[in-house]
């Protein structure tokens, strides 16, 4: 069970400056929301100790998105959840709810996916949608 993670206006806002460019230091955040690059620190840190903050990252380019919905024909999770982990075209695998049993964001190029597809087909069958536009709202500051 996820427990209730509380914030404050002051924190969404440290949040959403964070998301946008995880590089800005405590000071440049704080001028943008009037207060001392410590007490951001301090903010950001506690952040990271109820669980809201994971780890910071880069979003990296790829020149192919794939969203891979996987149903499984038999009971072999961990052995499908094994050889999708190994890919490293798959950035993330997610089990879900609902009519597929995993969904997968990948990032291969068209020959790579067919082989992808082909050692899956052991286990599962599969729905790709592939990102033609990413109309994802950007927040330049």
């Amino acid at each position: 069970m996820k427990r209730r993670l509380s914030m404050d206006s002051i924190d969404q806002e440290i949040l959403t400056i964070l998301t946008q460019n995880s590089q800005l230091t405590n000071k440049k955040i704080g001028e943008k929301i009037h207060m001392t690059g410590q007490a951001v620190g301090n903010r950001i840190l506690k952040l990271q100790e109820k669980g809201l903050i994971q780890h910071f990252s880069i979003k990296i380019n790829y020149p192919y998105t794939q969203f891979v919905r996987i149903f499984m024909d038999t009971p072999q999770f961990n052995q499908f959840e094994q050889l999708a982990n190994s890919y490293k075209e798959v950035e993330a695998v997610y089990k879900v709810s609902g009519q597929s049993c995993y969904m997968l964001i990948c990032h291969f190029s068209q020959t790579s996916l067919s082989e992808f597809i082909e050692a899956i087909s052991k286990w599962a069958r599969y729905s790709v949608e592939t990102v033609v536009a990413d109309k994802t709202r950007t927040q330049e500051s």
